[in-house]
């Protein structure tokens, strides 16, 4: 595969012109900067708009899905969703779109208040009533469950590896049983549209906590709607992320399977991040594990009743 060319400041000034199609002189344009990326596939264009490349073929199918998926999922979300303004190639068959920026600072650096949950809880609604055959249609996969079980199992690995490290108690495991883990198994016939990315940088927060956009669908899929509480729980913190999810409507067993998909999540990630086998830098992975492991209400998963009852008990 052909390597793709490092974009610099310049060629991303003439791409900006060229995508605007402005023929007038040129003055210097607005600033250029990338945004924090070793591989300075995303910039910021003045104060108004992102550019963002893909790095490779793959990547640049999925930019353009993105850009009829933002369309399918605007009317159906509270927040706003990026716009683009114009779209092209920066290399022989790589994709770049220039996006109107949306205000807001990440989730790493602003707290989301009781209002901005609302906002999370109507952002889990709306993807619950995208239309999945549209989806499917625009070319979004559809991605089978994850097994909880087997998380559970490399969980419990990953823990004695923090356990020597001094950063995990592996006993805080033991709640979540094998029977338990069985019994949280994602329910058939449960599939909708999963942003599959709620990261802390991919959710905007004003100052006063409110949840104003949600950045890159290019990792949508039809699929576990409890992935997205997961994501919610790294990037908000578990309490808020079941209390959102409760308020879109889900029940028990879907905000727990959330919660401890998140939890075996961070630990697996983190024991790879202290061996250097993860991209994220170790202070992250911290915080997401110790966001994941917030006590909330519902923590005696052994004990899971019919849907009905749980939902009383949220």
């Amino acid at each position: 595969m052909t390597q793709a060319p490092t974009p610099t400041a310049d060629t991303v000034r003439r791409l900006v012109r060229s995508l605007l199609k402005d023929s007038s002189p040129d003055t210097g344009g607005p600033e250029v900067r990338p945004v924090t990326d070793g591989r300075h596939t995303t910039w910021w264009i003045g104060t108004r708009h992102v550019l963002r490349l893909a790095p490779d073929r793959e990547a640049s199918t999925r930019r353009r899905r993105e850009l009829r998926l933002r369309d399918l999922v605007r009317p159906h979300v509270p927040v706003a969703v990026p716009t683009s303004v114009a779209q092209g190639e920066w290399a022989p068959g790589l994709a770049c779109t220039l996006d109107t920026l949306v205000p807001g600072g990440s989730a790493e650096e602003h707290d989301v208040s009781a209002v901005g949950e609302a906002d999370l809880a109507g952002l889990l609604t709306g993807l619950r009533e995208v239309p999945v055959r549209q989806a499917e249609a625009l070319g979004v996969p559809r991605v089978a469950p994850r097994s909880l079980e087997a998380l559970r199992r490399e969980a419990g690995r990953a823990a004695e590896r923090l356990r020597a490290a001094d950063e995990f108690d592996p006993a805080r495991l033991q709640q979540l049983t094998s029977p338990a883990a069985v019994q949280l198994a994602a329910q058939p016939g449960s599939a909708v549209l999963v942003h599959h990315s709620l990261t802390g940088e991919h959710l905007l927060i004003s100052a006063d906590g409110r949840v104003r956009g949600v950045l890159d669908w290019t990792d949508t899929v039809v699929g576990d709607p409890a992935e997205d509480i997961a994501g919610l729980a790294l990037a908000v913190g578990s309490p808020a992320a079941v209390r959102a999810a409760t308020l879109a409507g889900y029940g028990a067993r879907p905000c727990l399977r959330g919660l401890w998909l998140a939890r075996c999540d961070t630990v697996i990630r983190l024991a790879a991040g202290l061996d250097g086998r993860a991209a994220e830098p170790l202070p992250l992975l911290r915080t997401r594990l110790r966001r994941a492991w917030e006590a909330i209400l519902l923590e005696r998963v052994t004990e899971l009743r019919d849907e009905e009852t749980d939902d009383a008990e949220l």
